[in-house]
């Protein structure tokens, strides 16, 4: 521990985040970055209503549902997170994780997880 502490006082070097810190960083960035005045939040989002969210991609998975493919992926903005599901497609191009978009939609609950299917999609720089 005493090396690590003279290390980073002679190099300045700063203690990097881990565990919960980590997550708690990547949720204020989050919501720095997608939570803009006038936008509607993930976490805030109405059941059954059209709205427009902005996040960045978790994950991307295709999964099977009711013997169609669909692609799945998890949006997130710092609020909550919400599913993705485009029905009868294996892939779209520009759709992967890390990736920040806009989405338009009607969010719902399914089986306790927030869900959006087949989205209109705008990939973000």
């Amino acid at each position: 521990m005493a090396i690590e502490d003279t290390a980073r006082r002679r190099f300045g070097l700063r203690a990097r985040p881990h565990g919960r810190e980590m997550v708690d960083q990547e949720t204020a960035d989050l919501r720095r970055d997608h939570g803009a005045e006038g936008r509607t939040c993930i976490g805030d989002a109405p059941d059954r209503e059209r709205v427009q969210l902005f996040g960045i991609l978790r994950t991307v998975t295709l999964q099977p549902r009711g013997g169609v493919p669909s692609l799945q992926a998890e949006l997130a903005d710092g609020t909550g997170s919400i599913t993705l599901v485009w029905l009868g497609r294996r892939s779209i191009r520009g759709i992967s994780a890390g990736r920040s978009v806009s989405v338009t939609g009607r969010a719902g609950l399914q089986d306790g997880v927030r869900v959006m299917f087949n989205p209109r999609y705008e990939l973000r720089p």
